[in-house]
């Protein structure tokens, strides 16, 4: 394909820059950088066959490319960063939370600051702390630290009818106040008392309260008892928030731990806050992936998507460190943008070993949950399904939308014990009743495809309907491309069957290869349509393995059972212990002996007895 727009390669610098596509409109529809600005851009515009589908689409809904030269790679970064924050470009990384969280906030802007709970991360002047979990435990914490920090959080409302009442509320009664607005304490004092609330929730640093229980020592060597006691109170009560908060790290590290889980489509993160030695908080974020994208690039997109400023809200808090999985492209770069937003030094590196590898793993199991919640929300999203299904009817141009879709996968171990799998959703949702396996002879894929669809297409020219396998598809699926759908038809013709489209999806680039046209179809990455269709399959991958192995190992059993001296309990213990004939037959008299039951006699028996089996399965060797 040649693109209109495709400059001269002349005309491309090679110094480093920040280049835009733009459609038709002057839409931008992708922001990126580069080292050399040519040898970028012109990647972009080689063999289009060879690119990547969703970098082919990108190019395909462009219609102009522009670029600017910068002095330096980090000049280069922050310009991105910075063109990617103005526009917006569909084609590039939007990580987005999978679900809200609650934040303690405080709004220091205010001449008399509020400590509140807010899941609005967008409000001007507000300082953040969290994300949390769980809002319940948001709200204790809180209760418990206006017991030492008693700074104002009621509403603008009651706070200015107080003022104007002259008449504090409740909280200031339960000492959960200081009633700044009937001047019990100073405005300038209060906003300080604020702050110390802060930092005390940002920290969770033990400093503060060393600092209260030498005041409480202090107060009672003095004699003064009663203000002793309201010390020990406070040393307790910020006591119970630290020990509400897990333990993370045995040093005082301020730190974010991500974890990164993806497939093909989908990416999602895990970030771990921690702070003070202790986790602060944790909150996960997904993206549909609509270019190729490496773990370098999203890592990337991710650290300045959470720490770029912007909006209305207060500048994101910068840790020290970021422990990420992989370190992002250009990390030394990144790391003098975050000092430049921080003002003193940031890290970026890998955990190798210790705590903070420890707690990066489960970072990466909870990256890994997110995105499998993420699928499992969207499957069963009744909308999505149906969108899916309209989808695929408008595509493959079928009468009606395939209400029932069977789909078929084939697989074997080096061309042994081949297993043929059909999966059958209905309406988008699996019907797992109705999922069928057949053993096959050959280990060819065509033409398993070809003898699984005559054995299940024969049902549909019995009469009665009975049988739910009797049920006619809208849709065959197959695992594969144009030879696996080439057998399909073939199977329709012979079979006599009509009416039923037929249609492969190819993993390597996610075509989908139909009988109505002699080019493949290539959904959009993050659409419904293809998220259905690769969901079907997948399940059928995962069906067709199962039936495999479950096959294989029944065939090690009834070898086993063949052995005189073995019987089933004997052979459970035998494949529980060992797992294959191979690793039996590796394995000495002695080493089976020690299984409960076993004898070194019935040990030297088995081997014996497997390895005759081995040779009298081995051909002849034809005589010269």
């Amino acid at each position: 394909m040649e693109l209109s727009f495709r400059p001269r390669t002349s005309e491309i610098p090679v110094d480093p820059g920040v280049y835009r596509f733009l459609d038709a409109n002057g839409r931008v529809l992708y922001v990126g950088k580069a080292k050399n600005l040519r040898n970028r851009l012109t990647s972009y515009f080689g063999n289009f066959s060879k690119l990547h589908e969703r970098t082919q689409r990108m190019l395909s809904s462009a219609a102009d490319v522009e670029w600017t030269i910068v002095d330096t790679e980090y000049d280069a970064l922050q310009l991105e960063f910075q063109w990617i924050k103005q526009y917006d470009p569909p084609f590039n990384v939007r990580f987005r939370d999978d679900k809200s969280y609650p934040y303690l906030a405080i709004s220091m802007h205010e001449e008399t600051p509020r400590a509140f709970i807010t899941r609005n991360r967008e409000l001007r002047g507000v300082k953040y702390f969290g994300p949390y979990t769980q809002a319940w435990a948001v709200r204790e914490t809180l209760d418990t630290l206006l017991k030492v920090y008693p700074v104002r959080s009621c509403s603008k409302g009651v706070y200015e009818r107080a003022e104007k009442n002259g008449r504090p509320c409740l909280l200031a009664d339960i000492g959960k106040c200081s009633a700044p607005c009937v001047g019990r304490i100073d405005k300038s004092e209060h906003k300080s008392l604020a702050k110390k609330l802060g930092e005390f929730v940002a920290s969770g640093s033990e400093q503060h309260v060393t600092a209260l229980r030498a005041k409480m020592i202090e107060a009672s060597e003095a004699q003064n008892f009663e203000l002793a006691a309201q010390y020990r109170d406070d040393v307790a009560a910020l006591e119970k928030v630290l020990e509400k908060t897990t333990i993370a790290l045995s040093d005082s590290t301020d730190a974010d731990l991500i974890g990164l889980a993806r497939d093909e489509l989908n990416a999602a993160i895990s970030i771990f806050v921690v702070r003070g030695g202790r986790i602060r908080g944790n909150r996960s974020m997904v993206v549909d992936l609509e270019l190729d994208r490496s773990d370098e690039e999203l890592i990337e997109y991710l650290l300045n998507q959470l720490y770029t400023p912007g909006g209305r809200a207060e500048p994101p808090e910068i840790p020290k460190s970021i422990y990420v999985p992989t370190l992002p492209a250009q990390a030394p770069e990144m790391e003098l943008w975050l000092k430049s937003l921080r003002g003193t030094n940031v890290t970026v590196s890998v955990p190798a070993r210790g705590e903070k590898a420890a707690l990066a793993k489960t970072a990466q199991r909870n990256a890994e949950q997110a995105l499998h919640s993420y699928k499992l929300k969207r499957s069963s999203d009744f909308t999505a399904r149906a969108d899916a299904l309209a989808g695929l009817q408008r595509a493959l141009e079928m009468k009606e939308a395939p209400l029932r879709i069977e789909c078929f996968d084939i697989s074997h171990l080096g061309n042994t014990g081949t297993v043929g799998s059909m999966v059958v959703f209905e309406d988008g949702l699996p019907k797992k009743d109705q999922y069928r396996r057949f053993n096959l002879e050959s280990a060819d894929d065509t033409e398993s495809i070809y003898q699984v669809l005559i054995r299940r297409l024969k049902y549909l020219n019995e009469e009665g309907d009975s049988e739910k396998f009797k049920y006619r598809p809208s849709l065959l699926l197959i695992d594969g491309g144009m030879p696996q759908l080439g057998a399909a038809k073939r199977a329709l013709e012979d079979s006599g069957v009509k009416g039923i489209t037929v249609a492969t999806l190819a993993k390597r680039l996610e075509e989908v290869f139909t009988t109505g046209s002699d080019f493949p179809i290539i959904f959009p990455r993050a659409s419904e349509e293809l998220f259905l269709l690769q969901r079907i399959r997948d399940e059928a991958h995962r069906f067709a393995i199962t039936a495999q192995r479950a096959k294989r190992t029944k065939s090690i059993t009834s070898s086993l059972l063949e052995i005189p001296g073995l019987g089933e309990r004997r052979v459970r213990l035998l494949l529980r212990k060992f797992g294959s004939l191979k690793r039996i037959k590796a394995a000495s008299a002695e080493e089976i002996a020690s299984l409960p039951g076993f004898s070194t006699n019935l040990g030297g028996q088995i081997l014996q007895f497997l390895t005759e089996s081995e040779q009298s399965d081995t051909p002849d060797t034809p005589k010269q």
